[in-house]
């Protein structure tokens, strides 16, 4: 069976946001009028999350459920929910509560001229410590790999499916998609979105894992940007 649209969601230890999580991509999904999908990703949960997904599938026929044989990270799961989606367009987001799905349709009007629509959390709702860590990891992002994206951070986006497909993800490399996408030679849109405080559950990143480790991932992009083929066929008889 195909469908239009994919949503593709990694859950890592979010039992107490999955129903409400569910129910308001529903309303917002359902409203557009075309198939579609949500496929949640559990990537090695230990809290019952898993359990918790199979236990609402009965109830959400739209609903399908992948469980990693352990906890890989945030890129395995959502490559993971990129590959098995089957519709045209393929729609991310984190399963938290901090982005909101009645978003969602500000990003697929982008698609109609462009073949990638990211959002961008401009007024976040965030401590002031990641708040601040997050704007000198998208600073330095932008510096290194010559970039003007203003939030690569943030999870909300939205592709033409055939175009995200041909990136191949490596860990870490999810928080450089529009970069990647680019490079592909397809187009890509920033779209301000709204951003809320968490009110369940735990933060999966920290200073570590949002600035010194994605910086090694940033080091490869630089390098693939540098060394990728530029060339171009001038005359073909």
């Amino acid at each position: 069976m195909s469908f239009y649209y994919s949503v593709a969601i990694p859950v890592f230890n979010e039992i107490d946001n999955l129903e409400e999580l569910i129910s308001r991509v529903a309303t917002v999904m359902s409203a557009l009028k075309k198939d579609w999908e949500l496929i949640l990703v559990d990537d090695g949960s230990d809290d019952g999350s898993w359990e918790k997904i199979t236990s609402l599938k009965p109830a959400n026929p739209f609903l399908r459920g992948l469980a990693l044989d352990k906890h890989h990270g945030q890129t395995a799961a959502m490559d993971a929910g990129i590959k098995a989606a089957r519709g045209e367009i393929v729609i991310t987001r984190d399963a938290d509560p901090k982005n909101d799905p009645a978003d969602i349709p500000l990003l697929l009007k982008e698609l109609k001229t462009s073949d990638a629509a990211v959002g961008w959390r401009k007024d976040r709702n965030d401590p002031f410590v990641r708040r601040v860590s997050s704007i000198i990891a998208n600073w330095v992002r932008n510096k290194l790999s010559s970039e003007q994206i203003h939030d690569t951070g943030c999870s909300l986006k939205a592709f033409k499916a055939d175009i995200l497909k041909r990136i191949k993800l490596f860990e870490g490399m999810h928080r450089f998609l529009p970069t990647l996408i680019k490079m592909e030679g397809s187009t890509v849109v920033e779209v301000k979105v709204g951003h809320f405080p968490r009110t369940r559950g735990k933060s999966k990143y920290n200073i570590w894992n949002r600035i010194f480790r994605s910086f090694l991932d940033l080091l490869a992009i630089r390098w693939m940007k540098w060394r990728g083929l530029k060339y171009k066929v001038n005359h073909e008889v």
